[in-house]
Parts: structure tokens; C-alpha cells; sequence
């Protein structure tokens, strides 16, 4: 079997999480892309990290595993997951 890289595919989540990711990081909208990442983003650190988590949650609906936070390492693996758990009904119980 191969292995499956997530991508964002729904046109409708990914500029959510762009907008998402402006605010809680504070820069310029120019300066977010699907590939924004810690690396690219300097004040993209575990704080912000954090704030970014719960403004997804909020945004969306959603709640994000201890595991799943971890996989958030860039704007469209973000968009990816979110995508994931919309289509799987929401909520994902993170106890």
C-alpha cells in the first residue's frame, strides 16, 4: 500500500486556517501560505502554537488530540487534518 500524504483539498477550510493563522500569529496576510510552517513563521512557537490549536477548535467546531496537535506542522497539513475530521463528523475526543 502506499502511503498517503495529506493535502488541503476543500477550498472552503484552507483560507479559513490562513485567516486563522494570521491573526494568531500576527503577520501579514502576504506572508501566510499553505506552506507556512515554525520554520518560516518566527513567531510561530509552542505559545502561539497553542493559540493557534484553540482558535482552530473554536473556528471549527473541532477539538484536536494531544497526537493530532503534534501534526500540526504546517498551515496545510492544519487544513488537512481539519478536512479530515469535518468529513468524519467533528469532534475528535482528545481524553
Amino acid at each position: 500500500m502506499s502511503e498517503m500524504v495529506p493535502t488541503a483539498q476543500n477550498k472552503r477550510v484552507l483560507p479559513r486556517v490562513l485567516t486563522v493563522a494570521v491573526d494568531v500569529f500576527q503577520v501579514p496576510e502576504s506572508s501566510m501560505e499553505p506552506g507556512s510552517s515554525p520554520d518560516t513563521i518566527e513567531s510561530w512557537d509552542s505559545l502561539h502554537h497553542l493559540s493557534f490549536v484553540v482558535a482552530l477548535e473554536q473556528e471549527f467546531g473541532v477539538q484536536f488530540s494531544p497526537e493530532e496537535i503534534e501534526q500540526l506542522l504546517s498551515i496545510e497539513l492544519t487544513a488537512a487534518l481539519l478536512e479530515e475530521k469535518l468529513r468524519q463528523g467533528g469532534a475528535s475526543n482528545g481524553c
